[in-house]
């Protein structure tokens, strides 16, 4: 059997917590109450077993001897999330940008697949996807 994970959080460094964490359930994410919420750090439930850690940067630097990315310069990665359907992208997207995102890109319609993307309030991008998997596949 393949190595699988049976709980993923992923953590992003943040300007401040309570201002990421307003953006974050502005989009209709909610907090995870089995993690402490204070003023270092937060986690956000993004799917099923999922979670994004959003933690003070200052915090963040005791937990690495690296650099963290400095997002107005470089992407280190872009986070990509699948939903339901073009209008939930669309609705996602719209409402990162009205609660102080950038738009990552344009829309792009490849039949399929329907993409689109945001960069959050500290330069981390997301990419907003939907698949139809049955066209997919035909």
């Amino acid at each position: 059997m393949a190595l699988t994970s049976a709980f993923t959080s992923f953590n992003l460094p943040v300007k401040n917590v309570e201002q990421s964490k307003a953006f974050f359930t502005g989009l209709g994410f909610e907090l995870n109450p089995q993690f402490p919420d204070n003023e270092n750090s937060v986690a956000i439930v993004i799917g099923d077993n999922l979670q994004v850690m959003l933690i003070h940067q200052a915090f963040f630097n005791t937990l690495t001897e690296k650099e963290s990315v400095d997002t107005s310069k470089y992407a280190q990665m872009t986070i990509a999330l699948a939903f339901v359907n073009r209008e939930k992208v669309d609705e996602i997207v719209n409402t990162a940008v009205s609660l102080g995102g950038k738009l990552h890109a344009e829309p792009e319609d490849h039949g399929f697949m329907y993409h689109w993307g945001f960069v959050d309030l500290d330069g981390h991008l997301w990419a907003i996807n939907y698949m139809n998997m049955d066209a997919a596949q035909g």
